[in-house]
């Protein structure tokens, strides 16, 4: 049985996630804050309890934009807390999910909140709390939140061929489609290197075991992944093709 607080400087907004959460058999109690400086001093009380203490919390659901403090910094400030509650973001706001899950979120819901996607989001923090070992989904591991139709979704990162610059995003390119996410290149880069990536060229990050052909032209490079072919700028030539040859151990 989980012990919620909810966090929303909007009241209706509020009162309204109060309501669906307290309809939910998995929640044994779920109280409200109006603001994040009384979540926090609510929240330290209960760390300072312990666990087995009525007021303790296992989960706070945290709006993000608020008068006060951002739900984004008061993720930060909990992340110095010894033993802090789980965390999922309730917001109107589709372009947080991969800080929020940099900040390690359990999940993130955006308004307005449907009763079955709140549903998932207690199943999954329930899981969380049955087994506080287990690791907490975020960018930097196997999955990468994505929105798709006003839902975050999450795509394994083993399913993505390839990833595109365009702008302060990124668009990841997979067998079955692509999807863009607010995430530069270069980060996604730094991320991943140690799970094969390689970047290629200003544009574009691949990811070595995608790579089906490697093509030379007239001096110039290109690799094929599926159907796409791409250009291999000369800065990035001559390692690709070292980390090839390492690859097939010629």
């Amino acid at each position: 049985m989980l012990r919620v607080l909810a966090v929303d400087d909007e009241e209706p907004a509020l009162e309204e996630l109060l309501y669906l959460l307290r309809a939910d058999p998995r929640i044994s109690s779920a109280e409200g804050a109006t603001g994040a400086t009384e979540a926090l001093r609510r929240i330290g009380a209960a760390v300072e309890a312990g666990p087995d203490d009525p007021a303790a919390i296992d989960v706070v659901f945290l709006d993000i934009h608020m008068a006060d403090l951002t739900g984004l910094d008061v993720a930060q400030l909990l992340a110095g807390f010894a033993a802090p509650p789980l965390i999922v973001f309730v917001t109107a706001h589709e372009g947080f999910a991969v800080q929020a899950f940099d900040l390690k979120a359990v999940d993130y819901v955006l308004k307005p909140v449907r009763r079955e996607r709140l549903a998932e989001a207690v199943r999954r923090v329930a899981e969380q709390v049955g087994d506080r070992s287990a690791p907490v989904l975020d960018t930097a591991g196997d999955q990468i939140p994505v929105e798709l139709g006003g839902v975050i979704r999450f795509v394994p990162i083993d399913d993505i061929a390839y990833a595109e610059a365009q702008g302060d995003y990124a668009r990841l390119h997979t067998a079955t489609g692509s999807h863009l996410v607010r995430v530069p290149l270069t980060t996604l880069e730094e991320r991943w290197r140690a799970r094969g990536f390689v970047r290629i060229h200003r544009r574009h990050l691949v990811a070595l075991g995608r790579i089906d052909e490697l093509r030379l032209d007239a001096g110039s490079m290109s690799v094929r992944i599926g159907s796409a072919e791409l250009a291999v700028s000369r800065r990035h030539t001559r390692a690709l093709r070292d980390l090839l040859m390492r690859q097939t151990g010629r």
